[in-house]
């Protein structure tokens, strides 16, 4: 048996995914697709191609999220991707008049939703920027840059109790 090739997936390089750790989350992903699908089959190649792209280096885990989490997102991508084919081929072979055909719309968000979302995401953090220094603090530290409680209750030298109610005075005022 080539060694060389194992020890490539027991230590990956930075950014890299663990096969072992990847593998854990399988069973979550087929079910996950066969909900999606209605096809285990089809439910077991897509989370094959999932694996495939992660292994192949197409897609590099940042740490930005939990794995199971950014493994969903590339399983998601698939069906998306599947889906869009199968609509063009269906449309291809469908006659006209076939009313009966199957419909899939796009579960991404379009456009202008996404100008909308980042618009208000904008003004969210303008008006951020416009509280208070107490409230404006807690509000960037816990939940922009989502560090733990303890971090930012040591960093501004308060209290749990102190940091909630500070969280709770600033949504109401961004409210």
């Amino acid at each position: 048996m080539n060694t060389a090739h194992l020890s490539a997936f027991s230590t990956p390089p930075t950014g890299a995914v663990c096969w072992a750790e990847m593998v854990s989350h399988r069973s979550y992903l087929i079910r996950f697709a066969r909900r999606k699908l209605h096809d285990p089959m089809l439910a077991e190649d897509l989370v094959h191609d999932v694996f495939e792209a992660v292994m192949s280096g197409c897609a590099a885990f940042s740490g930005r999220s939990a794995l199971r989490s950014w493994l969903t997102g590339i399983l998601k991508n698939k069906l998306v991707d599947l889906i869009r084919d199968r609509a063009r081929y269906h449309e291809m072979d469908a006659d006209t008049e076939d009313e009966d055909a199957l419909q899939f719309e796009c579960q991404a968000a379009r456009p202008d939703e996404l100008a909308e979302h980042r618009e208000r995401l904008a003004q969210t953090l303008a008006r951020i920027e416009q509280l208070p220094e107490g409230l404006r603090d807690v509000m960037r530290w816990r939940v922009l840059h989502d560090e733990a409680t303890e971090v930012v209750c040591e960093r501004l030298a308060i209290s749990q109790d102190s940091l909630f109610v500070r969280l709770h005075r600033a949504r109401k005022l961004l409210n």
